[in-house]
Order: structure tokens, then C-alpha cells, then sequence
């Protein structure tokens, strides 16, 4: 919509990509949060808005240092306009769905660990499969909803709450995740043979976990307390060269420590125990057809997760 102007009687040309910029400034509560999801300038989406006050003859955002507000006359339009933008989006994508071309801008959200070592590989192949699409990745940890956040695929770890509405919700992974240390941990406090000795090293957690769920070879479950953490952090990567520099014990997916295994800088503890699983799913937006780009992508990750990758690259 970019560019697209309709003159009006007696005054300027309606930019109606300024009403919708508009939209997304008041939607993500500022014009630095809507230039950081958008990957727009925030000169632009500042210009935009006061383009659009000067065309209407009206006050729409009263600037702060720290907030934004609306006007009366901003609340008025925004609650009017921001419904057919919406339902704009939705009829584009809809019939992009319609089309067997994989084609335009996939957008996705994953947390690191998921997004380093599943998503990038897959989107990679995918890239060399189909040269007219283009995919924004942004790597971080919180759950959104994708239809707020204009996302196509939203990965999620589900150990969280999930978006209210609006959404579909597809299991595509489940990751085999294991206990991990180096072998300097090892030689200070000794190498755990029991889930009793696991309790006795520290360790490195994320800030949603729950107890760790172990299963000993028997088949009793057991949960290992997390409340006393060495270091917490929602990257995997922090964590992980928390573990490789000795600091404690790491849970995390097997695929991820893979190299530091291999290189001996890591060790795995307790192989006959298991940890529960991490199960990955995608957050799509409840629509009635799903883009071709976003279907070709699934199913390249769920390739993926049976070990066939050459599945997704086959013309």
C-alpha cells in the first residue's frame, strides 16, 4: 500500500499508508517499539504521523519523553481505522494462500536455542529451494501472539502461557534434551552417579523452569529443585558457555551441546537417566487459509525433525 494516494476534494491526497503506520505506532506503544518490529526507521513512522495530523487538520499523538497518549481524536480513529487494516492483512494473505507460490516475506519468531540450530538450518535450505522468498527470523524468548506482533509462525517453547485467542496451535518438534557439565565441574565437585548427587552441583536454568522433570531407568520420575539456580538466563547460549566455563550443570537440548561433546569440553551426566522432553510448537494466525510459504516452511521443519532434510530441498 506503500505510495498509494486517492486526492480528495478540495485537499491533499489521502497517503493511506500513513493512516496504517499510525495504526502500528499506537498498536506497539511508541514509534522505538513499532520501528523495531516493523525494521522501519523511526524518522519515517514519526514523519508518517505528522503527514497524516497535517492532511486531517488534527492532533492524534501527544508526544512525552517516556509515553505515548492519544488524543480524543487519535482513540476515535485508531479503534475506527485499525479493524480494516486488519482485515486488509488478512484478505492479502488469504489470497497469497490461494496462489501455489512461495513467494514474498516470511516472518518468524523462535526462542535462540530453537532458532540457531532448527529454524536457521531449515530456513537456509528453504531459501535455496525458493529464491523469490525472503525470511526475517527474530530470536528471542517471550511468547507473542502472532497476530499482534504481524508474525507468520511463532515458535514456542510451551512451558508458558499461551495467547488468549486468535491463534492455532501445531506441535512440530519434539527435542530429546539431556544433563550437561564440564569436565571442570566435574573434577571440583565429582561425577553425579545419582539424582541425590545431581542435587549437590549448582546449576544453570532458565527463568520459567519448573522443577526438572528425571526419569531414572526404573521408571519413577523424580524433580529436581531449580530455586537456587547459579546463573539464570532465558538464552540458551549464556547458559551454555556458563557450562563450558564450569559455573554448572546444564539442561538442554542434546542437538545443541552436539560440538562440545564431541570436542570434550562438555560431558553428559546420568545417560541412563531422562529428561522430559522439549516440545516445540508453532503459533499460527487463525485464518481460513494458510499461505503457501508458511505451509512449505512447516513442512520443511517437520522433515526436518524425522532426520530427512533432504525432504524439503527436492524440487
Amino acid at each position: 500500500m506503500a505510495g498509494h494516494t486517492v486526492p480528495v476534494d478540495g485537499q491533499s491526497a489521502m497517503e493511506w499508508r500513513d493512516w496504517e503506520l499510525f495504526c502500528e505506532v499506537v498498536e506497539h506503544g511508541g514509534f522505538t517499539a513499532a520501528a523495531r518490529v516493523l525494521g522501519h526507521p523511526k524518522s519515517s513512522l514519526s514523519a508518517a504521523v505528522q503527514r497524516l495530523e497535517a492532511n486531517l487538520g488534527l492532533r492524534l499523538i501527544e508526544r512525552t519523553t517516556r509515553h505515548l497518549r492519544l488524543t480524543d481524536s487519535g482513540e476515535t480513529i485508531y479503534r475506527k481505522v485499525r479493524p480494516l487494516f486488519a482485515a486488509l492483512h488478512d484478505t492479502h494473505s488469504e489470497a497469497l494462500a490461494m496462489s501455489s507460490a512461495v513467494a514474498g516475506t516470511l516472518r518468524i519468531k523462535a526462542p535462540y536455542e530453537f532458532g540457531a540450530h532448527h529454524a536457521g538450518p531449515v530456513a537456509c535450505a528453504v531459501m535455496g529451494r525458493y529464491p523469490e522468498l525472503a525470511i526475517r527470523i527474530d530470536v528471542e524468548h517471550d511468547i507473542v501472539n502472532p497476530i499482534a506482533e504481524n508474525y507468520d509462525i511463532v515458535f514456542a517453547m510451551l512451558e508458558a502461557p499461551l495467547p488468549s485467542a486468535g491463534i492455532v496451535i501445531r506441535r512440530v518438534f519434539t527435542l530429546e534434551r539431556g544433563l550437561f557439565a564440564a569436565p571442570a565441574l566435574l573434577e571440583k565437585f565429582g561425577e553425579p552417579r545419582t539424582l541425590d548427587e545431581l542435587r549437590q552441583l549448582p546449576l544453570l536454568t532458565g527463568p520459567s523452569d519448573p522443577p526438572w522433570a528425571i526419569t531414572a531407568p526404573g521408571g519413577a520420575v523424580e524433580h529436581l529443585a531449580v530455586d537456587r539456580a547459579r546463573l539464570t538466563s532465558s538464552n540458551a547460549h549464556v547458559r551454555l558457555q556458563a557450562a563450558l566455563a564450569g559455573h554448572g550443570v546444564l539442561r538442554v537440548t542434546a542437538s545443541y551441546t552436539r560440538a562440545a561433546v564431541a570436542a570434550g569440553e562438555l560431558r553428559r551426566l546420568l545417560p541412563d537417566h531422562a529428561c522430559e522432553p522439549l516440545n516445540v510448537h508453532a503459533l499460527l494466525p487463525a485464518r481460513q487459509f494458510v499461505p503457501a510459504k508458511v505451509r512449505c516452511f512447516l513442512d520443511a521443519m517437520e522433515a526436518h525433525a524425522r532426520g530427512d532434510p533432504e525432504a524439503y530441498i527436492r524440487p
